[in-house]
């Protein structure tokens, strides 16, 4: 085929099923264990056409490039790149600045997004943490695909850094969320009661709205 097929055998699975990742764009092909994978690929072959259509769906990738226009918390701002300036990123105001060569800028901007995302997820695990009276031992940043955050039982909280890229109330709604697993580590009705007490708010619009427009997230920083 023309692109990747991760191919999954189920064992709950009775059929062949396509789909397409809205945060990668791959394909995934899912088949009952005993499935002939030949037949199982022949059979996504002939779906060529219905794959190109969901991936022609997907958002464009949004580089770090000058010029790009990206949102951070509440806002959106404006990667610069004068040489007049030095290699590491700096905002100034609703700018990004950001010297030094020009090979290797997307990846200074991304180490930049990641340690603010750090910064203020530390900072907010932090006070959610006193709130509610818990121990958190650590918090740290990743880009999972499937989550936007996870606690331990050790105490470590692990985040996606992208959430720097989502309105605020969406991060402290997440924060809220995996500290309250510091009291429940589980999802009853008793954790969901913490997670609305720590955020002082309905968390189910954050919710929604990373239903609705997490996956977009995930194509920032991507080429387009």
């Amino acid at each position: 085929m023309s692109v990747d097929v991760d191919v999954v055998r189920n064992a709950r699975s009775r059929g062949m099923r396509l789909a397409v990742d809205p945060r990668s764009g791959r394909v995934r092909l899912t088949i009952p264990p005993r499935a002939s994978l030949r037949t199982a690929l022949a059979w996504a072959e002939e779906q060529r056409g219905w794959i190109e259509r969901q991936q022609a769906k997907l958002p464009h990738g949004r580089p770090f490039e000058p010029g790009a226009r990206v949102p951070l918390e509440d806002d959106e701002i404006e990667i610069v790149w004068p040489t007049t300036v030095g290699r590491v990123p700096r905002l100034d105001g609703d700018r990004l600045l950001c010297g030094g060569p020009r090979e290797g800028l997307e990846k200074r901007i991304e180490r930049w997004f990641r340690a603010e995302a750090l910064r203020i997820l530390s900072e907010e695990t932090a006070e959610y943490a006193e709130k509610a009276g818990v121990r958190v031992t650590g918090v740290s940043i990743g880009d999972p695909r499937g989550r936007w955050g996870s606690c331990a039982a050790s105490g470590e909280i692990r985040y996606s850094w992208r959430l720097i890229l989502a309105p605020s109330f969406v991060r402290r709604a997440t924060v809220a969320h995996e500290v309250a697993h510091r009291v429940h580590m589980n999802h009853s009705p008793a954790f969901h009661r913490v997670v609305r007490e720590l955020f002082d708010a309905d968390p189910d619009p954050a919710r929604a709205w990373l239903r609705s427009h997490g996956s977009a997230l995930h194509w920032i920083g991507r080429a387009a």
